[in-house]
């Protein structure tokens, strides 16, 4: 039997709470082999397993039964979940359905009745994206969801957000309807302008600032939104840079250049994929100095979330540097959280772990790091701290002022 454990008569839940899997009618003592399967958009299988045994009453309950054995071991009532593997490597989920033991389906959704998903268009200008209104007139807080480098949009951290109350705008920056197909020679900041211009305007946000999420590559366009740019109280940094990185930021008259990496730093695992951690050199040595983000200049309230097994990049040293310079200028404004043994790629609580993926602006498949279940514990503390950042920062009662070029 699967059901969501807030309603144990439902099997419908949404992607991130917590499921409860149980089996009756077993021999006592009886050993059993329990199988997920998913198919994601692409068309990749993921699959995890879990050896357990029946309790003297003949039932499994996996928020007290232990694995013995397969992708995990031990009591992890969602290890089915979050220890799923590809059977194709280097595989990055996407997809809104599981399904369980194979005579079970649990339908994990995104969005709550009466969420409004609006698809933006060449009506509102430049910016492309999905724009997400939770049920009801608001005022609710505003939040702008920037995705990672790999191009087009992740609807998934928006939608979520949508359902516990935020008006959330997921942006596209490339590779998305009209937009460029592949990474841009620049950077536009006044595209992003427009993008938080347009959700302060919606007449459900809650004001007079909006919060910012951003992971990996946007995490340096958050801190450049947040420096050069009004209206922004709140900016979540997940595993991000604190200096522009992949190619150049244009702002009106102002460029600011990205880091050139340096190839020969480039290693290979012990598997044998591409390890591009130490192929950025750090931002604040000479010569370098000129693309750190002068963060100072914000009035934000600043969450950086590092993963010390991060392998796209070393982005305990960015977090720490980024706290250094508020600190360094007298600022309190930002908080500083690192995860031990977990991945670059922090998403929602029991997304699979992804240790290895291709690259954009790599143009191969490198490591991501992370072990499997202290990812998981990092994906589901990190959940719950942007949503209390964002809840209390964008309490309407912050302000943003506009920084001064």
């Amino acid at each position: 039997m699967l059901s969501n454990t807030a309603n144990d008569t439902s099997s419908r839940c949404f992607f991130d709470e917590p499921v409860h899997v149980k089996v009756d009618g077993l021999s006592p003592h009886q050993k059993v082999e329990l199988r997920s399967k998913l198919r994601d958009d692409k068309g990749v299988i993921f699959r995890a397993s879990a050896l357990v045994a029946a309790d003297a009453s003949g039932q499994v309950d996996l928020c007290r039964s232990p694995s013995l054995g397969g992708s995990y071991t031990g009591v992890e009532s969602m290890g089915l979940f979050w220890a799923m593997v590809a059977e194709t490597p280097h595989s990055k989920l996407l997809k809104k359905m599981f399904w369980l033991l194979a005579t079970e389906t649990n339908e994990r959704r995104f969005m709550t009745e009466g969420v409004r998903r609006i698809s933006l268009g060449m009506k509102e200008g430049r910016i492309r994206g999905v724009l997400f209104l939770p049920p009801g007139q608001g005022p609710y807080p505003g939040v702008l969801d920037v995705y990672t480098l790999g191009g087009g949009i992740s609807e998934v951290r928006a939608s979520l957000l949508a359902n516990k109350g935020f008006v959330v705008l997921a942006l596209a920056y490339f590779g998305f309807q009209d937009l460029p197909r592949t990474v841009p020679k620049y950077f536009d900041l006044e595209y992003f302008e427009e993008a938080i211009t347009f959700l302060r305007r919606q007449p459900q946000v809650q004001g007079p600032g909006i919060g910012i999420l951003s992971i990996s590559k946007s995490g340096d366009l958050a801190l450049s939104m947040a420096s050069f740019l009004s209206g922004i109280s709140a900016t979540a940094w997940i595993n991000g840079s604190n200096a522009n990185m992949v190619a150049p930021l244009h702002y009106k008259d102002l460029i600011i250049p990205s880091i050139t990496p340096i190839v020969e730093n480039i290693t290979f695992s012990p598997s044998g994929i591409l390890d591009i951690r130490d192929a950025l050199p750090d931002p604040e040595t000479e010569g370098n100095s000129g693309s750190v983000i002068p963060i100072e200049r914000s009035s934000s309230r600043f969450l950086f979330a590092a993963s010390e097994d991060d392998r796209n990049w070393n982005s305990c040293l960015f977090a720490q540097q980024a706290a250094a310079r508020l600190r360094h200028h007298g600022k309190d404004n930002f908080e500083v959280v690192m995860y031990p043994r977990a991945g670059h790629f922090l998403e929602v609580p029991y997304m699979p772990h992804c240790p290895s993926g291709f690259h954009p602006a790599v143009g191969q498949v490198v490591v991501f790091g992370g072990e499997a279940k202290a990812h998981h514990q990092a994906q589901l503390d990190l959940w719950r701290r942007v949503q209390e950042f964002f809840r209390k920062h964008l309490d309407g009662n912050n302000t943003s002022q506009k920084a001064t070029l």
